[in-house]
Order: structure tokens, then sequence, then C-alpha cells
């Protein structure tokens, strides 16, 4: 299959660098999303002809998807455009690598070359971004190499030394010469490590949106468990107490208490006396 699909990397500023990201991720979301006899049947043409218009109707829809995932990694001070640049060729590299008679479809098959190439722009720029982010930290690094006439750390006098010479603080040495001496970890694991060294990998520290099945099981334990206890404390009111309860606060549109007020033929503070009643035997039924 020809290689113009994947040596696409320098065309791509040209949709997010001037442009407004807005306007792109808006263009994104508006192209239709495919249905699995379409996706199929292009993906097929791809694989068998090498039809770059048909891989280009494969990427579009998909975008959307690679703008989410790279929204994902925004908090490590790297631009989005630049992000979602690297999520897009790892989308262009899993669309010449799909296989659609395997059975699953693209957004499922392209995630892991989105993040991996995402995560290999990340790791790139790593070092550059933590160890100096400010003009003043960038100053002390390069004096602080140059200082620097041994490997290891410094020794206490030694820290007072280039502090002295170089006009900083004790902290500031230190806190760089932590920098400067941290070394680079592998992202992934690597296949001759166990998965116990797992928690050691930047990998393992990546935050992700997708809650996991323990935490969702027990959400919806909660919930459910929340529900049966409301509903049994809430046949323990009188007959009024319940239906005022359940039309404040557990129906749509919500009655207001002069509503209730008017129909009960009661003042509203007398209605918002037997709701606050009715919410200290509900309490207590929680409590118990």
């Amino acid at each position: 299959m020809s290689t113009e699909l994947v040596n696409t990397r320098n065309t791509m500023p040209v949709l997010l660098g001037s442009s407004n990201l807005d306007a792109y991720i808006q263009a994104a979301r508006s192209v239709p999303v495919l249905s699995a006899e379409e996706e199929y049947s292009l993906a097929k043409d791809l694989q068998e002809t090498g039809n770059i218009e048909s891989a280009h109707k494969l990427v579009l829809p998909h975008l959307r998807f690679v703008i989410k995932v790279a929204n994902n990694y925004a908090g490590y001070g790297l631009p989005v455009p630049d992000l979602i640049q690297e999520g897009s060729i790892g989308l262009m590299k899993a669309v010449k690598r799909f296989r659609p008679e395997v059975g699953v479809r693209l957004v499922s098959f392209a995630v892991h070359w989105i993040k991996a190439e995402i995560h290999e722009y990340i790791l790139k720029n790593w070092r550059i971004v933590k160890v100096a982010t400010t003009k003043a930290q960038r100053k002390l690094f390069f004096k602080l190499r140059s200082q620097k006439t041994r490997l290891g750390w410094f020794k206490s006098e030694e820290i007072d030394h280039v502090a002295e010479t170089l006009g900083v603080t004790r902290e500031n040495v230190i806190e760089m010469e932590s920098r400067l001496n941290n070394y680079d970890l592998a992202f992934d694991l690597s296949g001759d490590e166990d998965e116990d060294s797992a928690y050691l990998t930047p990998a393992y520290t990546l935050a992700s949106n997708t809650p996991s099945p323990e935490l969702l099981l027990e959400a919806q334990n909660t919930e459910q468990n929340n529900m049966q206890m409301l509903g049994a404390a809430l046949e323990k009111l009188d007959d009024r107490s319940k239906a005022i309860v359940t039309r404040r606060w557990l129906t749509e549109p919500k009655a207001t208490l002069h509503e209730l007020a008017d129909e009960y033929g009661v003042s509203a503070e007398r209605i918002r006396q037997i709701e606050g009643n009715a919410f200290k035997t509900i309490k207590t039924s929680f409590v118990a």
C-alpha cells in the first residue's frame, strides 16, 4: 500500500497552526460517524486497492476521538494542537494497519496507536519541560552544569560554594541538582521487566477518564442501596408528609411551598415544618 497516508506529518500544522482550534474541533465533530458497514467497506477497499480516498474517509470521522484522547494529556503543559497532531499521526498509522475481517471496530484498534504517538511526543519533551521551566531555572541549569566537575551529588560544602558563586539559595541548587540527576524511565514496561515494576513507569501515573470496573460496580451498588433505604424511609412517613417530600424533591417539575400550601389549605411555613420533620425521620432511618 502507498506510504502517502502516514507521510503527512508536515501537513498537519496547516490544520492546527494558525487556524482557530475551536473551529478545527467543531469541523472534526461535524463529520458523520461511519456505520459498521461503511467502515468495513472502506477498510476493505483500502486493504485491497490502496485507495487513499478510502483512507481519508476512515480518518476524518475519527478525528473527534483523537481530540478527546489528546485532551486527556493537556495537563502536561504541552500545546493541545501538538498533542492532536501527534494523535492524528497515530490514527493514520492505525488506519494503514487496520484489518476489518478481524471483527473489531477501527476506534477500538486505533486507540493504541493514537496514545503511542502522544506518549512518544510527551517523553521527547518531558525532560526539557520539567528540568527548567522558567528563565531563571534555565540560567541556573546551564551554570550548574558548568560548575559540576564530577559525577554524583554535591556535598554540603559544595552546595554552599555553588550557591555563593551563582548568587542563589541552597534550596535552588538542591532542587536543580535533583532535576539534573534524575534519570529517564521507560514509559511502558519492557519485555524483560516484571509487572511489579509497572508502578515505577510514567505510564502508570497517566490519568484515565475511564472508571475501573470495581468502582462502577461499587457506585451502582451504593446507588441501588440508597434508593432502597430511601424507599423504606418514605414508607415510615404519614401520607401527607410522604406526598410533600415526593413532590418537593423526587418529581419533575418540583412543587413550591406556596403551591402545596394552597393545596393543603395551610401556610407555606407549615409545609416547610412538615418537610423538615419528614427529613429528620428519613435521616434517622439512614443512620439506623
